[in-house]
C-alpha cells in the first residue's frame, strides 16, 4: 500500500465517523428513531468485510489486472467520487441527513436535484467507495467481499428507511419511488 492509498483511506473512514458522531439526529423535536439496528449491522458488515476482503485479497491471487498499480489508482478514484457524491447528497439535503432513520419536525421529501433521479444517493456514494475500494485491492475475491454484503446490508438499511417514509408520507413518498432509482440511474 503507498502512501496515497492510506491517505485515501484514512480520509474517507474518517469522514465516515466524523459523520456518524455529528449527525446522529438526536434532536428533541425528532420523532423516534426507527432504525432497527440497522446502522450498527451495517458498521459490522463493513468491518468484517473490509478485514477479510483485505486479508484474503493478500494470501489469494485473483487479479483483476496484472498491472496492479493501475487497478489500485482507479480504485482509489472511484472512492473519491463516492466520497464527493455522498457528501454532495448530505449537503443537498441539509438539516434532513441524519445516520439514524428518522423523521424530523417539518420534514419533507427531496425531490430536487440529485434526489430527482435517485432516492439514496448518500448510499449511492457509500457503495461507489466500497466498490472503488474493493477495485483498489485488485483481487475478484477481495473485491466481492468488500462490495457485496455491504450492498447487502445496504439494501436491508434502504428497506427500512423506505417503510418508514412511506408510513409517514404514504402516496405521496410512494409516488416519488415510481419516479426514481435507488442507487443506480436508471436500473435499480
Amino acid at each position: 500500500m503507498n502512501t496515497l492509498s492510506t491517505i485515501i483511506y484514512m480520509a474517507w473512514f474518517l469522514s465516515e465517523i466524523l459523520l456518524n458522531r455529528i449527525l446522529r439526529g438526536k434532536a428533541p423535536e425528532d420523532k423516534k428513531n426507527k432504525d432497527k439496528g440497522s446502522l450498527a449491522y451495517i458498521w459490522i458488515v463493513i468491518l468484517i468485510s473490509v478485514n477479510v476482503a483485505v486479508y484474503l485479497s493478500y494470501r489469494t491471487q485473483f487479479p483483476i489486472l496484472q498491472q496492479g498499480s493501475l487497478m489500485n489508482y482507479t480504485g482509489l478514484s472511484v472512492i473519491l467520487a463516492g466520497m464527493v457524491l455522498r457528501f454532495y447528497a448530505i449537503a443537498s439535503l441539509g438539516r434532513l441527513f441524519t445516520v439514524a432513520v428518522t423523521i424530523r419536525k417539518d420534514h419533507r421529501i427531496k425531490k430536487e436535484g440529485i434526489y430527482s433521479i435517485l432516492r439514496h444517493p448518500s448510499y449511492a456514494g457509500s457503495l461507489l467507495s466500497f466498490l472503488g475500494f474493493g477495485l483498489s485491492l485488485n483481487n475478484w475475491l477481495g473485491l466481492a467481499i468488500a462490495f457485496i454484503p455491504v450492498l447487502a446490508a445496504f439494501i436491508h438499511r434502504m428497506d427500512i428507511e423506505e417503510k418508514v417514509l412511506t408510513e409517514e408520507f404514504g402516496s405521496e413518498y410512494t409516488d416519488y419511488m415510481q419516479h426514481t432509482r435507488r442507487i443506480l440511474p436508471f436500473i435499480y
